[in-house]
C-alpha cells in the first residue's frame, strides 16, 4: 500500500519542471502537494477513476497502457517526468491503469490546488501546458501509427492469402510441367517410329499449335459426359488409357469432331502414339498457360499494393484520380469481402475530374471507411457501395453499407479522438479522427448519416 511520506525540500529539485522555480513557489508546492511512496507493481491510478491529481515521479517510474490495444506500447514516466491531471486539461477520468516501476516515490499535487497555482506561479502552468501538449501529440503520433500498423495487419494479411493461391499454383503447375516435358521426347520418339506420313505430321503438329481457347462452360454432367465419349473413342483407336488422354485434349476443346479426320490419315497403329503425344503437349502448354497466368496475377497485386501506398510516386500533393485509389483499396479488401460474401457495388460517374491531393493519405481515408463498413456489415446479406459523383465543384465519395446503423449518442461522438465502441485491442478510437483531419487538409469535409440498415460516410473533395 502507498506509504505517505515527510516533506523533503530537496525532492522537487529533481523535477526539471520544477527546476528554477522562485523559493516561495517551491515551498507552497511542498505544501499543497504530499510524497508518496510506491512498491513495485503498486497501483498509482486506477483505470476509469476521476483524474485528479498531478504527477511528479521524484524516484522510480510509472507503467500506463495505452488504451483501445492491449498488444500497443504502454506509455512510461522515469524519475523526473510530470503526468496525471494538468492545469486547463479536459482530462475527467483516467483511461488506464498505471502501476510503479521499481521502488517508487511520486509528488502528488490535489487538482483543488490548481486555480491558487495559477496564481503562485503562471510560469510554472504554462510549463505543464507545454508539457501537456507535447505528450498529448506524442500520444496521437503513436496512436496513428499503431492505426496504420493494424490496418496494414488486416490488409497483409488478406494479400498474403492472395499471394499464396497464384504461388501454390505455380508450384503445382510447375512440378507438373516438369514431369510432362520429361515423358514428351519420349512419347516423340514412338511417335515417329510409326514413321507417319509428312502431311499427318503437319496436321498433327497443327492441332497441337492451334491458339489456345478455353472449352466454352459446361455443366459438371456435361463435362463427364464429354470425357466419357472422349476416352471410349480413343481407346476405339487403339488408345490403352483412354481417360488418361482426354483431360489434355479437352482443355483444348479437342472432341471426338476435332480428332476424328486426324484418325483418319493415320495407320491404326500410329494413333495411340500421336494421340498420346498431342495430349502430352497441350498439357505442357496449358500448364504453361496456368503459371503465365498466376505469373500475372501476382503482378496484379503488387502492382495494387504499389498504387494503394503509393510507393512508385512522390510524397507531395499531385494532381489524381481518386477512384483509382478507392479501386486498390478495394482489391486489397478482396478477401474480406468474399469472407463475408458481400455484394460490391461500384457506382461511379463516367468523365470524373482529377483532384490536387496526396493518394497514400487518402487511401488511408479509404481504408477507415471501407474497414469500418465491413465491421459493421451482417453476416449474411451485407451490401457495400462506393459511390463517386461530381457535386459543383467538389468531388463526392460515399462509402455505404447496410449495417445496423450508428445510435444517435454514439454519432455524436463519432469523429471525437480516442472514441470507441469496438472491444479492448480492436481500435484506438482514431481512425475516424484521422480520416477527418486528412479530409481537412485536402479542403474538403467528412459527413456521416446513419439509419437503421443504412449507414454512409460521404467525402467532399474539391476539384482542382
Amino acid at each position: 500500500m502507498a506509504q505517505l511520506l515527510p516533506a523533503d525540500p530537496t525532492a522537487l529539485g529533481s523535477i526539471p519542471a520544477f527546476q528554477g522555480l522562485p523559493p516561495n513557489v517551491l515551498a507552497w508546492l511542498r505544501q499543497a502537494g504530499e510524497l508518496r511512496q510506491y512498491a513495485d507493481g503498486e497501483t498509482v491510478v486506477l483505470a476509469g477513476a476521476p483524474a485528479d491529481k498531478l504527477l511528479a515521479v521524484v524516484r522510480g517510474g510509472t507503467y500506463t497502457q495505452l488504451p483501445g490495444d492491449a498488444s500497443a506500447r504502454g506509455f512510461r514516466l522515469a524519475a523526473g517526468d510530470v503526468g496525471g491531471l494538468m492545469p486547463y486539461s479536459r482530462l475527467q477520468f483516467f483511461p488506464a491503469q498505471g502501476v510503479a516501476v521499481g521502488d517508487t516515490v511520486l509528488y502528488e499535487l490535489p487538482s483543488r490546488h490548481f486555480p491558487t497555482l495559477e496564481q503562485v506561479s503562471p510560469e510554472l502552468v504554462q510549463r505543464l501546458v507545454g508539457i501537456m501538449n507535447d505528450r498529448a501529440r506524442d500520444l496521437v503520433r503513436t496512436q496513428e501509427r499503431d492505426d496504420k500498423l493494424r490496418a496494414l495487419g488486416k490488409l497483409s494479411a488478406g494479400l498474403s492469402h492472395e499471394l499464396n493461391n497464384p504461388a501454390a499454383a505455380i508450384s503445382r503447375a510447375a512440378a507438373a510441367l516438369t514431369t510432362a516435358l520429361q515423358v514428351i521426347p519420349a512419347q516423340l520418339i514412338e511417335l515417329l517410329a510409326t514413321c507417319p506420313p509428312a502431311e499427318t505430321l503437319t496436321a498433327l503438329t497443327a492441332l497441337a499449335l492451334l491458339p489456345a481457347e478455353l472449352p466454352p462452360p459446361v455443366s459438371a454432367l456435361e463435362a463427364a459426359d464429354r470425357e466419357d465419349e472422349l476416352a471410349t473413342w480413343l481407346e476405339t483407336q487403339g488408345c490403352p488409357d483412354g481417360y488418361s488422354l482426354a483431360a489434355g485434349l479437352l482443355d483444348a476443346d479437342l472432341g471426338v469432331a476435332a480428332l476424328a479426320p486426324l484418325a483418319g490419315q493415320l495407320p491404326a497403329h500410329a494413333r495411340p502414339a500421336a494421340f498420346t503425344w498431342l495430349s502430352g503437349h497441350l498439357t505442357a502448354a496449358r500448364l504453361t498457360r496456368d503459371i503465365s497466368e498466376a505469373s500475372r496475377r501476382i503482378s496484379t497485386l503488387v502492382g495494387d499494393v504499389q498504387t494503394y501506398s503509393h510507393m512508385d510516386r512522390a510524397t507531395g500533393p499531385e494532381k489524381l484520380a481518386v477512384t483509382i485509389g478507392l479501386d486498390s483499396t478495394l482489391h486489397l479488401f478482396a478477401p474480406a469481402l468474399r469472407e463475408k460474401n458481400v455484394l460490391l457495388t461500384r457506382a461511379y460517374a463516367p468523365d470524373l475530374p482529377l483532384i490536387t491531393g496526396q493518394a497514400a493519405s487518402l487511401n488511408q481515408v479509404w481504408t477507415n471507411l471501407i474497414d469500418n463498413a465491413l465491421d459493421a456489415l451482417p453476416l449474411t446479406g451485407g451490401k457495400l457501395t462506393v459511390r463517386v459523383e461530381q457535386r459543383e465543384n467538389c468531388l463526392l465519395v460515399s462509402v455505404q453499407d447496410n449495417g445496423t446503423g450508428i445510435n444517435a449518442e454514439v454519432l455524436a461522438h463519432l469523429f471525437e479522438p480516442f472514441y470507441t465502441t469496438k472491444p479492448l485491442g480492436e481500435g484506438s478510437g482514431l481512425g475516424l479522427d484521422i480520416a477527418r483531419r486528412i479530409v481537412l487538409e485536402h479542403g474538403g469535409r467528412l459527413e456521416v448519416t446513419s439509419e437503421p440498415g443504412r449507414t454512409e460516410f460521404t467525402t467532399w473533395l474539391p476539384i482542382g
